[in-house]
């Protein structure tokens, strides 16, 4: 959508604007009469059901979450985050970008040099304007090691940040056509000062202003009175509510206490969509469950294991157990038909006993215990994914076995500091983005400890290149160097597979993320 169809819209929902006039004038846009018709009913149909109270249960929530965008790292942080805060840009359903603190974006010919307008008349929840120097403090915080940001790959590569007036304007080490996308990842919500003061203050520009924030348990968020845009921020009152059990969660949106829930679990999707009031929304995208091992702890940083234990699973046999169908299969690197530029010739990687014993012959492995630490907060079903995994290596004369974790504390104590872990991820819209987070060899959420020299060489090259001829075939040889010698096992891809009720409206699924890739309860509303 247009900036110029979404100040239309803005203009409806203020009541600025009348039917017979929106219409007209986004026919002048492109847009048709039968389709600018349902949109202005569906602003206005929102305007009349605002107030109330909109509650989601989110799985993942741990004793230890912060407010501090950086430090996100599972669901309840980054949904709770993305209600309070707001990116530079969004990414919209079909791939497209918004604009959100930022109301331009232009770059030099050769993607060098980014610049971003700051919208006027923003404020942060504490009554400050927001700047342009607010941004760059921002972006700057996100490369510090310290602050041990999940953004600090994508922002690395940044070598000059300069604010003037109401103008961001970002040099690059390297040329990167991607960047604004870049620009849209959650971690890299815009705070007054950067947050650099007090980055877990939840203070932001967003739609919500925090009231009550529980590590584990809930935050409590309240419209913002002085927020810009008409067209979000619908409920008084807007609740995450941290639910790990999948059962509990189930219970509560059939029994109406929360709207809308994460994670249902395949085996029940049918029988849950069957609820009274209750309808399943379903979205395929990026996101994909895996087992990573570290490359530099042993037994794994041998390739001869890591090869023999990604030959040891069968992949086909989890998309159907795990995820219900609700998926595909992965092929050990994590990029697939959603991402542009995706190489559908790369061979794929499928269960192999024989040859999974010869690697693990070739290891030298003493025959000790391969221990796999998993929680159920891992991913849906990952205690039953793991138990699988465990029969096929066992098949292949591999001595696989499961350390049972508890939930709380998984993402602090086990997931990128246990060797070998079950994890997920929720994917990228580019996959620079994908690559920059969790493969470069200096990303602070380098999980599988990958060091590849020429990898990070193709990468810088790839962000450049502006024939996607070429940039095709720099992905696809970083896609063969990753699958064939990288530590990462990615059996599948999952579709996002969520709960609403009924009376929940405005709701359009994202691939990019959970909830409406975490704009759900800024975005929906309460029917009467």
């Amino acid at each position: 959508m247009s900036d110029q169809m979404k100040d239309l819209v803005r203009l409806a929902a203020s009541g600025k604007i009348n039917r017979r006039a929106f219409v007209g004038r986004m026919g002048a846009l492109g847009l048709s009469a039968s389709v600018a018709g349902s949109m202005f009913g569906m602003v206005a149909q929102a305007q009349a059901k605002k107030g109330g109270v909109l509650r989601a249960g989110v799985q993942g929530g741990q004793s230890t979450d912060s407010l501090d965008p950086a430090l996100a790292a599972s669901d309840v942080p980054f949904m709770i985050n993305m209600t309070w805060g707001e990116t530079l840009v969004e990414l919209e359903p079909g791939g497209v970008l918004s604009m959100r603190v930022a109301e331009e974006v232009t770059s030099n010919a050769d993607a060098t040099e980014w610049k971003f307008k700051i919208r006027a008349g923003m404020t942060f929840h504490n009554g400050a304007p927001v700047t342009a120097e607010d941004v760059v403090a921002t972006l700057k915080r996100h490369t510090d090691d310290k602050a041990q940001s999940g953004a600090q790959g994508l922002v690395k590569g940044i070598a000059e940040m300069t604010a003037e007036g109401d103008t961001v304007t970002l040099k690059l080490a390297a040329a990167n056509a991607d960047l604004p996308f870049l620009m849209a990842d959650y971690h890299l919500i815009i705070q007054p000062g950067g947050g650099v003061d007090n980055p877990a203050a939840g203070i932001g520009c967003g739609a919500y202003i925090v009231k009550e924030f529980e590590p584990g348990v809930r935050c409590v968020m309240e419209k913002n009175p002085t927020y810009w845009d008409t067209s979000r921020g619908f409920a008084d009152t807007v609740e995450v509510l941290s639910i790990n059990d999948n059962t509990a969660r189930t219970a509560a949106i059939t029994a109406g206490q929360i709207h809308m829930m994460t994670r249902v679990d395949p085996k029940i999707a049918e029988m849950l969509a069957g609820a009274e009031g209750v309808v399943i929304e379903r979205a395929a995208g990026p996101g994909h469950y895996v087992f990573i091992m570290q490359c530099t702890q042993a037994p794994f940083d041998n390739n001869d294991l890591r090869m023999a234990l990604k030959l040891a699973i069968k992949r086909d046999e989890m998309v159907e157990k795990i995820l219900g169908g609700m998926g595909s299969v992965g092929n050990d690197f994590p990029i697939n038909a959603a991402y542009p530029l995706f190489d559908d010739a790369i061979p794929q990687r499928a269960f192999d006993a024989a040859k999974a014993a010869e690697h693990y012959k070739a290891s030298g492995h003493d025959g000790s215990p391969i221990v796999l630490q998993v929680a159920p907060a891992a991913f849906p079903g990952a205690v039953d994914a793991a138990n699988l995994f465990v029969a096929s290596a066992n098949e292949a004369g591999i001595p696989l076995t499961i350390k049972l974790e508890p939930d709380d504390g998984y993402w602090s104590n086990v997931w990128n500091v246990a060797p070998f872990c079950a994890s997920y991820w929720g994917g990228r819209p580019v996959q620079d983005q994908m690559y920059s987070t969790a493969y470069l060899s200096t990303a602070d959420w380098n999980d599988t400890k990958f060091v590849d020299a020429h990898f990070d060489e193709l990468m810088l090259a790839a962000r450049g290149e502006l024939d996607p001829v070429k940039r095709k075939a720099q992905y696809s040889e970083m896609a063969n160097i990753l699958r064939d010698t990288g530590g990462l096992i990615c059996p599948m891809f999952n579709d996002w597979v969520e709960g609403r009720r009924a009376e929940v409206g405005g709701w359009v699924a994202n691939p990019a993320g959970t909830l409406m890739d975490g704009k759900a309860l800024v975005k929906c509303w309460l029917e009467a």
